[in-house]
């Protein structure tokens, strides 16, 4: 008895965060609203903004390449939890080795570790979930 009066209160608690509406979405949706990703991005990025707001912390996106893209080496100030929905895509972490992502691959991108990325023969889509406001800062490439 006294197991169950300690996590009730838990439960109540979970009930109350899921009183917040339900939210589903395919990366072919047309309804999506793409937007333009930073500059230095390849041509052709776009950002589907999923939940949430890009200036604040906890916020998820779409992130889309075309084919043969290849996205320059850059970082973020939060990490990134990472979930391929479409394409295949080498990310690199500095000083680690390449690791291909194929759909359905999770990836966990510390914060402030430069990577850079190329994707396949075919668009990327990329689901990421950001703890901190959105960004990517490019890091100059070494000589």
């Amino acid at each position: 008895m006294l197991l169950f009066l300690i996590s009730f209160p838990v439960i109540a608690q979970d009930h109350e965060i899921m009183e917040e509406s339900i939210m589903m979405q395919d990366h072919n949706d047309p309804g999506l609203e793409w937007g333009g990703c930073p500059d230095f991005m390849p041509e052709g990025c776009k950002i589907a903004v999923l939940h949430g707001d890009p200036a604040e912390k906890n916020v998820d996106i779409f992130f889309k390449v075309p084919a043969n893209s290849k996205i320059p080496n850059h970082y973020h100030t939060s990490v990134e939890r990472m979930v391929l929905v479409a394409g295949e895509l080498e990310v690199t972490y500095e000083g680690e080795k390449s690791q291909t992502l194929k759909v359905g691959s999770y990836a966990f991108g510390p914060a402030g570790k430069p990577h850079s990325a190329k994707c396949g023969d075919s668009p990327c889509v990329l689901f990421i979930g950001f703890e901190e406001p959105l960004d990517a800062i490019p890091v100059a490439t070494k000589n």
